[in-house]
């Protein structure tokens, strides 16, 4: 049995986290970091607290769908109590990056800006694709809800990063993130990331390859926030045999 944390328990994505880790007998929902109030019904036995040391002692794996500054005390407070992390949160700095490297050098972390299956094998696809057909035009837009904080969102971006990977590209050097005005005519290794907000929608990605007289698009649509969170809890039990380094969610998928 893996007793399972969970930091940004109160979020969008905490109540399927919480029901997920409930339905699965190889787990145990442990303890729960809470920063303003808990709204929904758990057992007795699970701990409620807005002490990242607690959450930490009473975890095996924790799962973080928070934000940069609770993911970036989690790691803080890791290097101290090391514990397996699964880290979701996108939107984060570089310095909060290079936090993540450097604690995984202590313990077993996997990070992932989406947690789904299907995003893991687009990743391999769109980096396979970008190879092939590198005079196509590459364009990605992605559509959330309009709750989203952050844009583009992290798992647009890391597509953009394993399209740029097929080509030998530094993604930094050649994304577009907004078009307006006179701008001239495309660069040819140019990647456009484009972000679109609105509704309930719990995600939709497409990149696109465009060339002349043809164009193939790859998509991927989320209808439920549970394949995350099913994901995550995957990748959790995975996680938790493993030794001290950074993963993905592909390395969890065995692709």
């Amino acid at each position: 049995m893996i007793n399972i944390g969970i930091l940004g328990s109160t979020g969008r994505m905490g109540e399927f986290l919480i029901k997920n880790t409930m339905q699965d007998s190889d787990l145990n929902l442990s303890v729960l970091h809470v920063y303003d109030e808990l709204k929904i019904d758990v057992p007795k036995g699970v701990i409620i607290t807005n002490s990242m040391e607690e959450l930490l002692e009473n975890s095996d794996v924790i799962i973080d769908f928070s934000a940069p500054s609770a993911t970036q005390e989690l790691c803080e407070n890791a290097m101290k109590i090391p514990r397996a992390l699964v880290i979701a949160t996108t939107g984060l700095s570089v310095h909060q990056q290079n936090l993540i490297d450097e604690v995984s050098m202590e313990m077993p972390v996997l990070y992932s800006s989406n947690m789904s299956a299907g995003i893991a094998i687009l990743k391999k696809l769109v980096e396979s694709v970008s190879a092939t057909l590198r005079d196509y035009d590459i364009e990605i837009v992605e559509m959330h809800h309009r709750h989203k904080v952050d844009a583009p969102s992290g798992t647009a971006l890391t597509l953009a990063e394993f399209a740029a990977k097929g080509r030998d590209l530094n993604l930094d050097e050649v994304r577009v993130s907004g078009r307006d005005g006179q701008i001239g005519p495309r660069s040819k290794d140019e990647i456009a990331v484009m972000a679109l907000r609105g509704g309930d929608i719990v995600g939709r990605h497409t990149v696109g390859f465009y060339g002349d007289g043809e164009y193939l698009e790859l998509n991927h649509t989320a209808t439920s926030r549970e394949t995350f969170s099913k994901g995550a809890l995957r990748a959790a039990k995975w996680l938790a045999t493993q030794k001290p380094g950074l993963y993905s969610i592909n390395d969890a998928l065995g692709l």
